[in-house]
């Protein structure tokens, strides 16, 4: 990208930094400095971003309690062929962030959305909390209230998948609490103030954050990240029927290291139990 090219017309979707100012990326601030127009949150919030870059830009509010009434305004816009930037108070728009309506009619009327990434809360919070990144959920905000809460992570529950949430600091120790009874002990982490001067990781099992006094209610914005929960362990008529199916293509060896790769268990456990089955079944 030139950053002395002018903008081709169309959304542009721009990361911001969720703390530190200079988590700012080269291409966010040509766009932003390219921009016709650009929609902040806040724009007190957004203004000490671009001055502290030295960005002049034409900002504009929007969000949720204006999105609907802003939305005709930035499509006509765009039908002039404008280039318009949206950005968040922190991090990547559209996380837990309205403007998803927005970016969905912007396509419906044949604009080009196009992503600026960047700073993400909930990304730095997985890579920093020592848990699987594999396969992970982002389930935002848990409810205020203590009954729909526990429900919401009930359902939760039974996913095979590191789950990332954001919550209040009032709220963090209730959360803690609901989130042991639901998912039982397992590893979680808790982030306070990524990127910021007071950054903290606690990691440790839900029953020590739960019962820490630091984090019944912390200062700042709050990640926490929970393990996945283990799959239920193999049973010996599991793994009898797995190996019985496995000996009618498969050698006894073969057969036990098939197995076990598939339900985790000991090879050599495996590997008697198959040629005692082999044998049963001569």
């Amino acid at each position: 990208m030139d950053p002395d090219a002018p903008l081709q017309p169309g959304l542009y979707v721009v990361a911001t930094p969720i703390g530190n100012l200079r988590d700012v990326t080269l291409r966010a601030l040509d766009v932003l400095r390219g921009a016709d127009l650009v929609l902040a949150e806040d724009t007190r919030v957004s203004g000490k971003l671009l001055h502290a870059h030295g960005v002049k830009a034409r900002l504009t509010p929007y969000h949720e309690h204006n999105a609907a009434e802003a939305r005709p305004r930035v499509l006509a816009a765009l039908a002039e062929g404008k280039a318009v930037a949206m950005i968040a108070d922190a991090g990547t728009p559209l996380i837990s962030d309205p403007g998803y309506r927005l970016v969905r009619e912007v396509v419906e009327a044949g604009h080009s959305v196009v992503p600026i990434p960047g700073a993400s809360a909930l990304l730095s919070a997985l890579v920093v909390a020592g848990l699987p990144t594999d396969r992970f959920l982002f389930a935002g905000f848990p409810p205020p209230r203590g009954a729909a809460r526990r429900t919401f992570l009930a359902e939760l529950a039974p996913l095979r998948a590191t789950l990332i949430f954001y919550e209040g600091a009032s709220r963090v120790g209730e959360s803690l609490a609901d989130m042991l009874a639901a998912f039982g002990d397992r590893e979680a982490a808790v982030a306070r103030e990524l990127t910021k001067l007071y950054e903290t990781v606690v990691r440790g099992p839900l029953s020590v954050l739960a019962a820490d006094p630091a984090l019944q209610t912390p200062k700042g914005e709050i990640v926490i990240v929970v393990a996945p929960g283990m799959e239920a362990a193999a049973t010996e008529a599991d793994a009898d029927a797995a190996l019985a199916e496995a000996l009618t293509r498969l050698s006894p060896a073969e057969a036990a290291s098939e197995v076990a790769r598939a339900l985790g268990l000991p090879r050599r456990d495996l590997y008697r139990r198959a040629v005692a089955i082999k044998d049963g079944l001569r």
